[in-house]
């Protein structure tokens, strides 16, 4: 797996949800499987099938969040500038076409929340903002052609 850069708010976040599949659902999945294992015949228990499925389904979203933490790399927040557009900057931008403006933060993929306006640095947008200055006026290649962008802005 590769490496996975992130915020400490990020590796936090991640963390909470394995502590909370290991303390609470983790627990909650046994429990179920024991009731329906006191039920009696397996071979024809649904409760016992639905259960199990939910654990395995659940171990394995824990596996995931455990190997991204183990590749994670911190980013030093303090390290951060807003000379040109990178990581954990907020970008202001203009559509040139529409005269549209929106304000996103390039975040690490495992971070990404387009309703909070975290767009992944893989994202096309993200990749053609990635090192240019306000007032630069850049083409980006989107699933639905080019569009033409205006840096306004640049913070932290």
């Amino acid at each position: 797996m590769a490496v996975s850069y992130m915020t400490e708010e990020g590796y936090n976040k991640i963390l909470a949800e394995i502590n909370y599949l290991e303390t609470v659902k983790r627990p909650e999945i046994s429990a179920q499987i024991a009731e329906a294992r006191d039920k009696g015949d397996l071979s024809e228990n649904a409760e016992y099938d639905a259960a199990k499925e939910a654990q395995g389904i659940m171990e394995t979203k824990l596996g995931q969040l455990k190997s991204l933490l183990s590749n994670a790399r911190l980013i030093d927040e303090s390290r951060i500038s807003t000379d040109a557009v990178q990581i954990l900057n907020k970008v202001k931008i203009k559509n040139i076409r529409s005269n549209a403006v929106m304000t996103y933060m390039l975040v690490s993929d495992s971070e990404a929340n387009l309703k909070e306006g975290k767009i992944a640095v893989s994202a096309p947008i993200a990749q053609g903002l990635m090192g240019k200055k306000v007032g630069d006026v850049v083409d980006i290649t989107v699933p639905s052609g080019i569009m033409r962008f205006e840096i306004i802005d640049i913070s932290i």
